[in-house]
């Protein structure tokens, strides 16, 4: 019999019962509708709308121009279709304003759940106002690797700050009545090859780094959707991977919403349906076939349909196009801009300040530099790009507003200067594939007029500037390490100004972190703002005139020289054409091959030691630590407690702002364990908290709860999180490497959690 790829189910309609026409989906009667609807309408709601309406870049038209795809409605059971829509930052849609909220980093680096969440709130109503049903975000890998093209929508090397950080935007935005969809799960470290890598991890690193992450976001806010990654995971590709999706997501972490797949991700339908990957996006004939098939020929059980379906059917209830539902079409745009500018400098990393070069005064005359001060970077590309920000507030204009003036002559030298550079970047980039590196202006270093504005102007700022994102990689020449140009403009005002005795500070406007061991030494004081949204300029200006203190601090830790890194030996080190398309480099299929490390396969052989872990452990010095940043103030803690409260420990302490100005205090706390069967690392992060607003001589008492759980290990041999019982040292820190309290805390029996034995990666020999 001829098959039909069945998307919209009035075309069944006439077989079906009375009875069952009247029916109608509600949240009460989703196992009735799974009853009453045929096989061919089960499948309709597993496999995407996937009927052609795409433009080629992953962008659907059915019901809100420029989303990511929708599933299809099944109308005779009042079931509506849910639509999704990128990103990690603010929705990529077309043909409407949107807020660009900032990126995954800079939120990280805020540490400060309540602010996140909050913004989250607004992200989601903005959705909401759009009709879109599911945000798909945020985004939480694990930053493995400096140099991987993602890590601007992704948090931090520490799954408790990763897992925290989405939980908060995911509360957030469901608040409003949307879904939020974290991705990629799980171990997608890398984009080159993503679709056929296979990621190699051991069962130890990958339930304590690579899964934990996601595991402390399920438990703390239950999203609507988890979207599952395009790679291969120890072998099998994660949408077909029933271990992963149904074994630990549901069984072991208690998850209840829906999986999604990557866009394209995983190759057969049934298998998708089987491991528990609840629907396939965007849609096909083939994997609609594959699964009627499998269901007709009885490989495919019929109740893993059903399951899937039934899951589906629960988040279709709350869609908004729901029983008739609509949307205003009219979100608060000048709110959220609000909101951007105020939550921007929560995340805002104060790396150095010199004799208190900042903030500078109010009414100052500022000498603004380099190619990204003109061009500033608002957010990164690919899903994360947003097509039609509401606005775009770049440097001249933000630092103009909160009351510097701008050295005219060098001013209206950039001006004149960018104007040829924008084009001859356009005529570049118009040939550029979507996912590869875009050309940007190339620095200018204009002596005499910096040899003037030396002798005029108060102070140098210089932006530098790095845009990556979905696709590729970063590359460490021109991307990690200061371009020549950048090092040239870098040197000449560093010498002109400080020989007059005048400041030089420099922003770094970037999705990832950049060297700066090797140039810190040249300037006065050097602020990350990261891609800080729409408001960026604004933001920036309320940093460095002193309207607002930077409280954020580093997510990741900042190496002295990339060489430096765990993972170094075992991330991609390929300089493929700069049109190559890093994600599809070796595309092979349904099985991965075994021909190129790091291509074909990444072994992670650093095993648990990511990040901080490595570096404090093995005793490598670092640029600046995990945790890290300074503020315009000054604080105190003191009275260290460690409570047992039977299945968990709360941990207070007093924190006071011994300093001249108003500020917040970023409070961590880590743990050393008692030495047992596990090699552990140094110090682990437990838990941490942000202090309000406090001015000079208040204090707060924060309390931090931390479950016992995650004072466990996983222990490969028994197939357990394990804490042995002993002298545990709970230490509150400024960062990393800067113990301030400590208190012991004896735990008299030892944890012992049982979980199922899955997800072993096999040994690889190559020839």
């Amino acid at each position: 019999m001829k098959k039909i790829f069945l998307f919209v189910s009035v075309m069944l309609a006439a077989s079906c019962t009375v009875k069952a026409q009247e029916l109608k989906l509600t949240s009460d009667n989703v196992s009735k509708i799974v009853k009453a609807m045929t096989l061919e309408e089960k499948v309709a709601v597993i496999v995407g709308k996937g009927s052609g309406a795409f433009d080629g870049r992953g962008r659907s038209y059915d019901y809100v121009a420029g989303s990511a795809g929708a599933t299809n409605p099944i109308d005779r059971l009042g079931i509506p279709p849910i639509v999704y829509a990128d990103g990690p930052s603010g929705l990529r849609i077309d043909n409407k304003q949107c807020t660009r909220f900032p990126n995954g980093l800079l939120n990280a680096a805020s540490w400060n759940s309540d602010m996140l969440e909050r913004m989250g709130e607004a992200y989601g109503n903005e959705a909401k106002a759009r009709g879109v049903d599911v945000v798909l975000g945020p985004g939480m890998n694990i930053q493995r690797n400096p140099l991987c093209g993602r890590n601007f929508e992704y948090f931090s090397e520490d799954p408790l700050l990763s897992g925290l950080t989405s939980a908060a935007l995911v509360r957030g935005i469901q608040k409003a009545g949307v879904g939020a969809c974290p991705k990629h799960f799980a171990a997608n470290n890398q984009e080159l090859n993503r679709l056929s890598n296979d990621s190699r991890v051991s069962k130890r690193a990958l339930r304590e780094i690579y899964l934990r992450n996601f595991e402390y976001m399920v438990r703390n806010s239950q999203p609507w959707f988890i979207m599952s990654s395009y790679n291969f995971l120890n072998g099998v590709t994660t949408s077909e991977n029933r271990d992963l999706l149904t074994t630990i997501l549901r069984d072991e972490w208690g998850y209840k919403g829906a999986v999604v797949s990557d866009w394209g991700g995983g190759y057969s339908g049934s298998k998708m349906v089987w491991a528990g990957n609840d629907n396939i996006q965007h849609g096909s004939k083939a994997r609609y076939n594959d699964i009627i098939d499998r269901v007709k020929d009885g490989t495919l059980s019929i109740d893993d349909v059903d399951a899937c379906v039934s899951r589906m059917l629960t988040m279709a209830a709350k869609a908004i196009r729901y029983d008739g539902g609509t949307f205003s079409d009219n979100p608060p745009l000048d709110d959220n801009a609000a909101v951007v500018r105020e939550v921007a400098p929560e995340g805002f990393v104060l790396l150095k300040n010199e004799d208190g070069t900042l903030p500078l005064k109010q009414g100052s005359t500022l000498a603004l530099l380099g190619t990204t001060s003109y061009d500033f970077i608002h957010g990164g590309t690919g899903s994360g790009f947003i097509h039609n920000p509401y606005r775009s507030v770049c440097m001249p204009e933000g630092l103009s507003d909160v009351g510097f003036t701008l050295d005219k002559e060098l001013h209206d030298f950039y001006t004149d200067y960018m104007k040829g550079e924008r084009k001859r970047c356009e005529d570049i980039n118009k040939n550029v594939p979507w996912c590869c590196e875009r050309e940007r202006a190339m620095e200018a270093v204009p002596r005499d007029l910096i040899a003037k504005a030396a002798k005029a102007d108060k102070a140098a700022v210089i932006t530098f500037g790095r845009v990556f994102g979905e696709g590729m990689d970063r590359d460490y020449y021109h991307s990690y390490l200061l371009s020549d140009g950048e090092m040239a403009l870098l040197r000449t005002v560093a010498d002109a100004f400080h020989k007059e005795g005048k400041p030089l500070v420099v922003v770094l406007n970037v999705g990832g972190i950049v060297d700066v061991a090797s140039w810190r030494d040249l300037a006065d004081a050097i602020l990350i703002c990261w891609q800080p949204g729409e408001e960026g300029g604004h933001s920036v200006g309320d940093v460095l005139v002193g309207n607002q203190c930077p409280s954020g601090r580093l997510p990741v830790t900042m190496p002295m020289k990339y060489e430096d890194d765990p993972t170094f030996a075992n991330f991609p080190r390929i300089k493929a054409d700069k049109y190559e398309n890093y994600s599809f480099y070796r595309y092979v299929g349904v099985k991965p091959q075994y021909l190129v490390p790091n291509v074909d396969f990444t072994n992670y052989e650093e095993g648990i030691y990511v990040g901080y872990r490595h570096y404090l452990t093995k005793g490598v010095k670092v640029a600046y630590p995990f945790g890290y940043g300074l503020s315009y103030t000054t604080f105190d803690y003191k009275d260290l407690k460690v409570k047992d409260k039977s299945d968990r420990l709360e941990v207070s302490l007093t924190v006071t702002n011994s300093g001249k100005r108003p500020g917040k205090e970023v409070v961590q706390i880590y743990c050393h364990a008692p030495e047992g069967d596990l090699d552990k690392p140094t110090r682990e992060l437990k838990g941490y908290a942000k202090t309000q607003l406090l001015k000079p001589g208040k204090q707060e008492k924060l309390t931090i709860t931390i479950e016992k759980t995650t004072l466990a290990s996983y222990d490969e041999k028994a197939s357990a999180w394990v804490a042995p019982k002993g002298t545990y040292t709970i230490i509150a820190a400024k960062d990393a490497n800067t113990p301030v309290l400590t208190a012991d805390y004896s735990l008299g029996k030892a944890v012992k959690v049982k979980v199922h034995d899955v997800m072993g990666v096999e040994p690889l020999y190559i020839q």
